[in-house]
């Protein structure tokens, strides 16, 4: 089992040497605009994930990829070194969409900005649909007694029937 703060160094390390080496080495002109954003490597230590963004189309995109994925070779062998492990990690190449996940969160919080903005606008004309106290308030008193009143009643009828004449057990 491998430590895993030994891991996070190693994929640190690759996410560096990629970067280092795609600015300085590779001169493929499919390469475009390129940032290495991140890497991450597996507990054995045999395969690296490196995330990449680039800045451009679709075309520059796939242009990119075809020139990382040519450059593969160059990039293991130099990672393996620098690294000094007994086997060399295989790197797979992502994309890393996160400006396109940014935009559409930014523009689905934009609508719910939009949303909020209008139902409070509707509110602040908004009238209560019956009364705006809907409770009466001076009436209270006068029906509790009126209902107590009406329950010892009924108790005293029920007592007589049974012959217990207003006695309780």
């Amino acid at each position: 089992m491998t430590d895993p703060a030994k891991v996070r160094r190693h994929a640190e390390r690759v996410r560096e040497l990629v970067a280092s080496v795609v600015r300085s080495q590779i001169k493929d002109p499919r390469l475009g605009m390129i940032t290495i954003t991140d890497a991450r490597i597996t507990a054995d230590l045999r395969d690296a994930t490196v995330f990449y963004t680039v800045l451009g189309d679709a075309a520059a995109q796939a242009s990119t990829a075809a020139a990382l994925d040519s450059a593969k070779g160059m990039l293991r062998s130099t990672v393996g070194k620098a690294l000094g492990l007994r086997h060399s990690p295989t790197l797979t190449f992502v994309l890393d969409d996160v400006q396109d996940q940014v935009k559409h969160i930014d523009d689905l919080l934009a609508a719910a900005r939009t949303a909020d903005a209008e139902v409070q606008r509707l509110a602040a004309k908004a009238e209560y649909a019956g009364e705006a106290q809907p409770y009466r308030l001076e009436e209270e008193g006068d029906e509790a007694a009126e209902g107590d009143e009406a329950v010892d009643a009924g108790r005293a009828d029920a007592d007589a029937e049974d012959g217990r004449g207003g006695e309780r057990r």
